[in-house]
């Protein structure tokens, strides 16, 4: 082999270390710098998001703390009240959903709420092409308007213990 020759191959693959060598520096230089552009957005992600929750929390805080002095306000001004905290509808809006009159002296015609009501929950029940939304207010309606009956039939019994006075069920045994 000649001199020439041997010159060549030793330049050659020498030239393809130094070209493989300097490819795998450059891919890892580019990996790294893909990396560090990673841990940039995971960061500015994780910033973005933390920052949105706080939001959310404290506007979510300041709901609750206006609602709860609301209900204290209502619940001192009025007693019970005509607001229901738990369904959110007046006595008022109860009776206009079911349309059926509003309870006269403390007493409702159940019966003629409960045909209302189930008359209006199927007439919207979402399989026959209803609002699912409309048949959650009819159902807070029913409870609004039977909640108030059972407040008053307690109070109804109350005063009629008071003017009969106490007398307690006596079960013998024998």
């Amino acid at each position: 082999m000649g001199f020439w020759k041997k010159l060549r191959r030793s330049h050659s693959s020498g030239s393809r270390f130094n070209q493989s060598s300097l490819s795998v520096e450059g891919n890892y230089t580019r990996w790294l710098d893909s990396l560090n552009m990673a841990h940039r957005i995971i960061t500015q992600v994780v910033l973005t998001g933390s920052r949105v929750l706080g939001r959310a929390f404290a506007e979510a805080y300041k709901q609750a703390s206006a609602s709860s002095q609301y209900a204290k306000a209502n619940k001192a001004a009025g007693g019970s009240g005509a607001f229901s905290s738990h369904s959110g509808l007046t006595l008022e809006e109860a009776c206009k959903i079911l349309n059926v009159k509003p309870p006269q002296g403390g007493k409702a015609n159940m019966e003629d709420v409960m045909d209302r009501f189930k008359k209006l929950f199927d007439a919207n029940d979402p399989k026959k092409g209803g609002s699912f939304y409309l048949q959650s207010k009819i159902l807070r309606a029913r409870e609004r308007i039977e909640s108030e009956a059972r407040v008053a039939e307690e109070k109804a019994e109350q005063a009629a213990e008071a003017r009969e006075g106490w007398k307690p069920k006596v079960f013998k045994d024998r």
